[in-house]
């Protein structure tokens, strides 16, 4: 890796912890600045604005949720364990990616193209992620889906819907079982058998 971009990397890695302790806000160039030990000009070197930082942080979120997803579902086999497997590994890089997690959250960032941008691309992957395991499963003779687009919409939607809940709870345990009773809901209904 060349000098330069280690550089970079540092003011990344550094802007990270600051957005996520004091929010995009309250952050400024100064902060990350004097954080990374040089002037501020050497910060416009690599980026326009604090937006641009920003947005390069919750790229490198983004795509650190994302393997963390991919490796928890390589673990499992079975596409029921694959589905829990998804949510729980969500929500636990939730847990530790603040500036992810609060793009999706806050509204003052709709004006920001950029994070638009992310978000549906970010959308696309979990439906379709989410879709490719009810694939298997319908595959497989485990699941009995008729529309698999907007299952794995549902899906996902339930998923989010505890976001917030799971996020902000320092329980893991209890999002675990969580997780674990949304998915038998959705497996096996609510209807008396």
């Amino acid at each position: 890796m060349r000098k330069n971009n280690l550089l970079e990397q540092k003011i990344i890695e550094t802007a990270q912890g600051i957005f996520s302790r004091l929010g995009f806000k309250k952050t400024t160039m100064d902060d990350i600045a004097r954080a990374v030990f040089k002037a501020k000009s050497s910060l416009y070197h690599y980026f326009k604005n604090k937006e641009e930082i920003f947005r390069a942080v919750v790229e490198k979120e983004a795509q650190m949720m994302k393997k963390e997803i991919e490796q928890a579902l390589a673990r499992e086999e079975s596409p029921i364990n694959r589905l829990k497997a998804y949510a729980k590994s969500r929500i636990k890089a939730l847990h530790r990616l603040a500036n992810f997690y609060h793009t999706f959250r806050e509204g003052y960032f709709e004006s920001y193209g950029f994070i638009q941008k992310i978000r549906q691309d970010y959308d696309q992957y979990e439906i379709k992620t989410i879709k490719t395991i009810l694939e298997e499963g319908v595959k497989a003779g485990i699941f009995d889906v008729k529309d698999l687009d907007l299952t794995s919409e549902a899906i996902i939607m339930a998923i989010k819907g505890y976001e917030y809940i799971w996020a902000v709870s320092p329980d893991i345990n209890k999002i675990e079982g969580d997780i674990d009773r949304l998915f038998n809901i959705l497996f096996y209904g609510i209807l008396k058998r």
